[in-house]
């Protein structure tokens, strides 16, 4: 009983957020998660099988088609978070723990979600050969 409610409220939340984020863009880029190696880790297990990524996706992609709207993917090796959005330096020291971190070459500070999310859509963009580099 309480496993079917929780399966229910997610759906809502995934359902309600997916219908948002494809009717207020024209295109939503996305990072391809390789989610079978990451419920590897078992520190992150549970929170990884509780967010269902790969249902979210699902959602987004099938209402994203209905509305005439589009799914970018950038691949999942693309290092978008270990990536200055602002100069292009790549932070291989950068660990997972690491949610902020400043860019040694232009002292940009870097919340580590937001700078992975930009680098996402220029990723997306590049390879749809809509930027350039």
């Amino acid at each position: 009983m309480l496993h079917d409610k929780i399966t229910n409220q997610r759906n809502d939340f995934q359902n309600k957020l997916s219908f948002r984020l494809v009717s207020e863009n024209q295109a939503v880029a996305l990072e391809t998660l390789n989610v079978k190696g990451m419920v590897k880790n078992h520190h992150l297990t549970q929170a990884i099988s509780d967010s269902a990524w790969s249902s979210f996706v699902t959602k987004l992609e099938y209402k994203a088609q209905w509305f005439g709207k589009t799914v970018l993917r950038i691949g999942q090796f693309e290092p978008s978070s270990k990536l200055c959005s602002v100069c292009g330096y790549h932070n291989k020291e950068l660990q997972l723990k690491d949610r902020e971190w400043i860019c040694p070459n232009c002292k940009t500070k870097h919340d580590r979600d937001i700078n992975a999310a930009i680098n996402i859509k220029k990723f997306a963009l590049i390879d749809q050969n809509l930027i350039g580099l």
